[in-house]
């Protein structure tokens, strides 16, 4: 009963910080990344769909991306889509496909982009110690109702603080490596 809460605890804490690196991945640093337009939505036969379950969408080299769909009647939904997205890029449009041009970021802009990314990375430290109060309660309940003693619940604990410690460290490592990425000219 305590390994299968130990073994959740761990679990929700690696998806959490995997969630985390899914929102670093969109953020746009001077380099060209698919994973920019995962939250880039397109009004698609009448709902709104992902850019890419529309086209494909390929690096051409570090500071540019190409657009290509499957539908080329889409190319027009595409393009306004990501004009009216907050990514601030010019899309292209050459009637086959897309061309988009990564510029830069200022100095100013990177700055915002730590900041943005430190609010991701402090809002997954806190979902990693929700799952660590709820592990706990979880523990306290198994001592209360007798399933499981005193000791074996404070061994667990421990390993559970561990397993927190551990996921903040991950956490922290990733936004240092993150915010390098951005500051990098």
């Amino acid at each position: 009963m305590i390994s299968d809460i130990l073994d959740v605890t761990k679990d929700h804490m690696d998806k959490s910080h995997d969630a985390l690196l899914q929102e670093f991945a969109t953020v746009r640093t001077g380099r060209a990344t698919p994973m920019v337009f995962d939250r880039v939505m397109v009004e698609a036969y009448g709902s709104p769909m992902p850019i890419n379950q529309l086209a494909t969408i390929k690096a051409t080299d570090a500071q540019s991306l190409v657009i290509e769909p499957w539908d080329k009647n889409m190319l027009k939904a595409i393009e306004k889509a990501i004009q009216t997205s907050e990514l601030g890029l010019v899309p292209n449009n050459d009637g086959m496909l897309i061309r988009i041009s990564f510029p830069s970021p200022t100095e100013e802009r990177r700055i915002e982009l730590t900041k943005q990314c430190r609010t991701y990375a402090e809002e997954c430290r806190v979902a990693v110690r929700n799952v660590r109060r709820d592990a706990n309660h979880k523990l306290d309940v198994l001592k209360k109702d007798g399933a499981a003693s005193e000791d074996d619940v404070m061994r667990a604990e421990k390993e559970v603080q561990k397993l927190t410690d551990e996921a903040v460290k991950r956490i922290d490592e990733s936004l240092k490596a993150k915010e390098a990425e951005i500051m990098e000219v």
